[in-house]
């Protein structure tokens, strides 16, 4: 067992030994190290004014390299990364990191608070050497918020730097990157204390479930893209928590012809390219899910277990047939995912239990599934509500019907009155019509500051009738781009 927590820090190594659980990176680099570069916008993961690049070797000892918002990044959760800052880029403004002479280039940037984010994103697409179209760069920036230049100049500077990333020779930093991982990389159990505070990082899930059922109210930490936000925001005190983001073989993701297995510590950026070759709707769903900091950060898993009834996965999931399972010490158990909600905030999981594995069954018919998020913004925007269909229909009759939704009721649920008004049914504009009046069955939504309960149940009944329509014509026909796209 270990004490300390190491990670590099623009090249140079750091092994803390007092550190506070729910100090955050941006408060380490402001307060502790005077690397100020990182600003603080919001401290909730939207602005983008604090991103960083973290590295850290992946399960097969590959670096891997992810934006990340600093701002709900906890200390504990650092532990064998490297973690570069804007500082590191350049010292020499006479000779300025292509990705800053491309933005000075480009006049990317005006009043400057937010340029330190932009440029930490865009050099990490450079390291990952990513081309960068427009629309890759929009999805690339989308968590970077500018008040000032209009981001043309920046998107501008993006597809410049792009190229520059495939044609630069990095393989010096790549290996000193490498090599400083490797050194400090460890399979040992993490135990930090600090006044009034303990954190455990375990690298493996036998010692996770160990530590669960010892301290069965600790709280568990994955991304922190929502319990950041309790520290930053509602400044509540977490005397136990539980490091996940060291476990590898829950980061597991097994496709297989009978099903797909999502290891509870997967990312919505590693989920994302899987889920969307097998079904193109819920792969566009989860790119508005936050934005590329959050997704990198936040986990599958880690959706599921917060239980929130606006969460936009469960809907999806639900929708193809998933299966939750859990783990207690060392019994595992499965239950279908629209089971486990139970009500507001309250899910069935036992103490000291968690979350191991979701299980989507596949189906030559899945892919057919569509996703609406409703939102007031496309991007990084939590849903006023989000509907998901799954309906099979044979020889014109509908055969099965899984249709789910989130931000209609205090928990993501089925629409099972819809659903039986469909079954056996001819598929047809009538029978779809008819069925639109089950939704009041189904959910009694509330009114809140991102809809009335009106508009919630309107727009329910009207994305059954797109999802007939689009099952009638050509996708083109119904959104602002192709297939595959959640534009609604």
């Amino acid at each position: 067992m270990r004490s300390a927590i190491s990670f590099y820090l623009n090249g140079a190594l750091r092994t803390l030994q007092n550190v506070s659980p729910t100090q955050t990176l941006l408060r380490y680099l402001r307060d502790d190290e005077k690397l100020c570069g990182t600003k603080e916008g919001c401290a909730e993961g939207d602005c983008g004014a604090c991103t960083v690049m973290v590295s850290r070797l992946d399960g097969e000892g590959n670096v891997k390299r992810e934006a990340v918002n600093a701002c709900i990044r906890f200390m504990p959760s650092l532990d064998g990364a490297s973690i570069t800052t804007v500082e590191a880029l350049s010292d020499n403004s006479a000779n300025p990191h292509p990705v800053q002479r491309s933005l000075v280039d480009n006049h990317g940037s005006q009043c400057g608070f937010c340029t330190p984010g932009f440029v930490m994103s865009l050099y990490t697409a450079y390291r990952n050497r990513m081309a960068l179209p427009v629309s890759a760069a929009n999805d690339l920036l989308a968590g970077n918020l500018c008040r000032c230049t209009g981001y043309g100049p920046i998107l501008k500077a993006a597809g410049e730097i792009g190229i520059a990333s495939v044609q630069a020779d990095q393989s010096r930093e790549d290996s000193i990157e490498a090599d400083q991982l490797h050194s400090i990389s460890h399979d040992d159990l993490v135990e930090v204390d600090y006044p009034g505070e303990k954190a455990f990082l375990p690298a493996r899930s036998d010692q996770l479930a160990a530590l669960y059922d010892a301290h069965p109210n600790a709280t568990l930490v994955a991304g922190a893209t929502d319990v950041g936000l309790w520290v930053t925001k509602q400044h509540r005190p977490l005397p136990v928590t539980i490091f996940l983001n060291r476990i590898h073989d829950l980061t597991r993701i097994d496709v297989t012809p009978q099903e797909i297995v999502i290891g509870a510590g997967v990312t919505y950026s590693d989920a994302i390219n899987v889920l969307a070759q097998h079904y193109p709707d819920v792969g566009e769903l989860m790119r508005r899910i936050g934005a590329l900091q959050v997704r990198n950060a936040g986990t599958i898993g880690g959706n599921i277990a917060n239980g929130s009834p606006i969460g936009d996965m469960p809907p999806a999931l639900i929708a193809l047939g998933a299966t939750l399972e859990l783990r207690k010490k060392e019994k595992t158990r499965a239950l279908p995912l629209e089971d486990f909600f139970l009500s507001y905030g309250k899910q069935d999981r036992a103490p000291g239990e968690f979350v191991t594995a979701v299980r989507i069954p596949r189906s030559k018919h899945a892919p057919d599934i569509r996703c609406y998020k409703i939102s007031k913004r496309f991007d990084q925007d939590i849903s006023a509500l989000c509907g998901c269909f799954n309906i099979q229909v044979q020889n014109g009759t509908v055969k099965s019907a899984r249709i789910a939704f989130g931000g209609m009721a205090e928990t993501p649920k089925r629409a099972r009155a819809v659903e039986d008004a469909l079954i056996g049914k001819a598929w047809a504009r009538a029978t779809v019509e008819a069925a639109t009046s089950a939704f009041a069955v189904d959910y009694n939504p509330i009114s809140d500051m991102r809809a009335s309960a009106e508009y919630r149940l309107r727009v329910a009944q009207n994305l059954l009738l797109k999802y007939y329509v689009e099952s009638e014509v050509p996708l083109n026909e119904t959104r602002l781009v192709g297939q595959g796209s959640a534009f609604t």
